[in-house]
């Protein structure tokens, strides 16, 4: 097929690596000694680390990260800086507040009943429901759209010595991921994974020239907490776990992916792309794409549907005790690879460029 097959660049240790969890009781005690915070502890379902819901009573809610023990720490001090410079370019972003420990340690290191040496990190929870558990009308996406776009230009002129890092779920790596395919179910399922990574490499070369900067990377809709009695819908903006200097088209094709609809009608559907158009229509208002771009970002929204179908199906027989979690959305993308594998690359690439009836 052209590619290369080797994966262990792309193939980040956090995600094949097992570590032991913490417990509720234990992240308290924790909280407690680092920011003078005591509060009641409830698990979230993550995908490596282990993330509590700190709810402090009179002091409010906030989250604790307790990091994966192979992530680095300078990767960690590249989400906090992003998150603090985004603070001061952008204030009106809702996007989560960093703190620091009572001797003012951005990232604190402790040493975890296990033996474990992990990074800890406290910052703000911002409440509402995460858009994966409700609806949006088209007028909600454009609010979307427009928050992406501020958030671009927000992150813009910023840099830090860890933001080349390379992360399995970039898109741009998907080459790289070839030899997951053996965990692909045999079949159809495999088949269009195939597809998809022959039509990705054939404009992996176009990719290579498009703009730059760090972005997100992971827009999707369990990271966008959202409030239906908000006139600004979006209230908050979470998970910077997967920031990373990237293509702007990248961005802007992971947002698009994840408002794809999880069921197909094919009787009363014209395509995918009917939701995640009025996300792009916000996002135009803000901040310009080129006409390659947008030529470009149906081509890396299939490509980002095969990454997450390797990395999951992947990492699911690598966890089976958290293949739940892990599987969530990997079912609704095999009718997403499935439709992009009928239309020709032709049609892909004009999906975002045509006239709307």
């Amino acid at each position: 097929m052209g590619y290369n097959r080797q994966i262990q660049p792309a193939r980040a240790s956090e995600l094949s690596e097992a570590c032991h969890p913490v417990g509720a009781a234990e992240a308290e005690v924790i909280a407690a000694r680092l920011y003078d915070t005591r509060g009641s502890a409830t698990r979230f379902e993550t995908e490596k680390d282990d993330t509590f819901l700190l709810d402090c009573a009179g002091r409010g809610k906030f989250v604790l990260k307790i990091a994966h023990p192979s992530e680095r720490v300078e990767e960690l001090d590249f989400q906090v800086a992003l998150l603090r410079h985004i603070e001061g370019r952008a204030p009106g972003l809702p996007i989560p507040r960093a703190h620091c420990d009572v001797e003012g340690a951005d990232l604190p290191i402790v040493t975890t009943s296990s033996g474990e040496r992990r990074v800890v990190r406290l910052i703000t929870f911002l409440s509402g429901t995460p858009l994966d558990r409700t609806t949006s009308a088209a007028s909600q996406r454009e609010r979307i759209g427009e928050a992406l776009a501020k958030l671009r230009h927000a992150m813009a002129d910023f840099s830090h010595p860890a933001d080349n890092r390379t992360l399995a779920w970039d898109v741009t790596h998907l080459l790289d991921l070839a030899d997951l395919l053996d965990f692909i179910p045999a079949g159809g399922k495999r088949a269009w994974t195939i597809r998809a990574l022959e039509r990705f490499a054939e404009i992996k070369p176009r990719l290579d020239l498009c703009r730059r900067q760090v972005l997100h990377n992971d827009f999707n809709t369990s990271n966008l907490v959202v409030d239906h009695a908000s006139p600004q819908f979006l209230t908050g903006v979470i998970d910077f776990g997967d920031a990373v200097r990237t293509a702007i088209a990248v961005d802007v094709s992971t947002a698009l992916m994840n408002q794809m609809p999880r069921s197909i009608d094919p009787a009363s559907r014209r395509d995918l792309f009917d939701e995640p158009r009025d996300v792009l229509r916000g996002y135009l208002r803000h901040a310009e794409l080129t006409d390659e771009e947008l030529r470009l970002i149906p081509f890396l929204a299939m490509g980002r549907l095969a990454v997450r179908a390797l990395l999951t199906c992947w990492r699911a027989e690598l966890f089976p005790e958290n293949s739940r979690y892990i599987l969530r959305n990997t079912e609704a993308g095999w009718a997403h690879l499935e439709w992009f594998n009928s239309l020709s690359a032709a049609q892909i690439s004009d999906l975002l460029t045509r006239e709307e009836p």
